[in-house]
C-alpha cells in the first residue's frame, strides 16, 4: 500500500483582471464583486489548510469570469458571457499566461509524488453561497468526488464520518452543492491517473460559515481535526 501525501489548489481564489481586460467589465463591477466572480474565502481556506499541514498547494486568483481554470478548454463556461467573444488571439493569450500555467504547476506536483511512489490526495479549494436562486443550501460542507472509483467513495465516506463527529452541528452531504464527476480540474486529473495513485476532491464550504473569524476558526478546526484523521487512516 502506498503513502498518502496532500496537495491542495484552488482554482476560484480571486476576481483579479488584468489592465488590458477590464473594459469588459466596466459596466459590470457589481457581478465582479459577487459570488460569480470568485469563491469567497476559499483563498483563506486553502491557504491555511496548506500551512497547517505544510503541504504543497497551487492557487489562481485571475476571475473566473475572465477564463475558469477550472473547466475544461472545450467546456463552454471557461469563458464567461464577458470574455466569450474576445478575438481569438486574446483568448490564446489568456490561455497561454494564465490557464496553463496554472494546471500544468498543479499536474507537475501531482505528478511528481506518484513518480515517487506515493498517492495523491488532492482538495480543491471552493466555497458556495448560502442560496442560489432563491433556494437555500442545506450544507455547511460537501464533498464532491466520482462514486464511480472506489477509492474516492471509501474516503468520502470516512472524511465524511470523521466530520460528522468533529462537527455534530454541520450538515456534511456527499456530491452536493454540485456532482463531483462533471467537467472539473479533478475531473480531468482523473483521466491521467489511476485511482492508486490519485484521489480528487472539490471540498465546498458553505459561504454563511465564513462571516467572521470566530466561524471561520470553527470551520478550519473540524476541517484540519478531521482531515488530519483521514490522512492518519489512508497511511500503510
Amino acid at each position: 500500500m502506498k503513502s498518502t501525501v496532500l496537495v491542495i489548489s484552488c482554482e476560484h481564489g480571486g476576481n483579479d483582471v488584468p489592465a488590458e481586460y477590464r473594459h469588459l467589465f466596466a459596466q459590470h463591477k457589481d457581478v465582479m464583486e459577487s459570488h460569480r466572480a470568485v469563491d469567497f474565502g476559499a483563498l483563506d481556506i486553502a491557504d491555511k489548510l496548506a500551512q497547517l499541514f505544510n503541504c504543497q498547494h497551487t492557487k489562481t486568483t485571475v476571475s473566473r469570469l475572465l477564463i475558469d481554470c477550472n473547466r475544461s478548454l472545450s467546456n463552454r463556461n471557461c469563458f464567461s458571457e464577458f470574455s466569450r467573444h474576445l478575438p481569438e488571439a486574446d483568448k490564446q493569450k489568456l490561455i497561454a499566461e494564465h490557464y496553463l500555467p496554472y494546471r500544468r504547476q498543479t499536474e507537475s506536483l501531482i505528478k511528481k509524488h506518484i513518480d515517487q511512489g506515493r498517492q495523491v490526495l488532492h482538495l480543491s479549494i471552493h466555497t458556495f453561497t448560502p442560496e442560489l436562486n432563491g433556494i437555500s443550501r442545506n450544507a455547511a460542507i460537501g464533498l464532491l468526488y466520482d462514486p464511480s472509483r472506489h477509492g474516492e467513495q471509501e474516503v468520502a465516506r470516512l472524511w465524511h464520518e470523521l466530520l460528522l463527529a468533529e462537527t455534530p452541528a454541520y450538515r456534511v452531504r456527499k456530491n452536493y452543492p454540485y456532482r463531483g464527476n462533471t467537467d472539473g480540474f479533478t475531473s480531468a486529473l482523473r483521466q491521467l491517473y489511476s485511482e492508486e495513485n490519485y484521489l480528487g476532491f472539490e471540498v465546498e464550504n458553505n459561504q454563511a460559515l465564513l462571516q467572521d473569524k470566530q466561524s471561520f476558526d470553527q470551520l478550519m478546526h473540524a476541517l484540519s481535526h478531521s482531515l488530519k484523521e483521514l490522512l492518519l487512516l489512508l497511511q500503510p
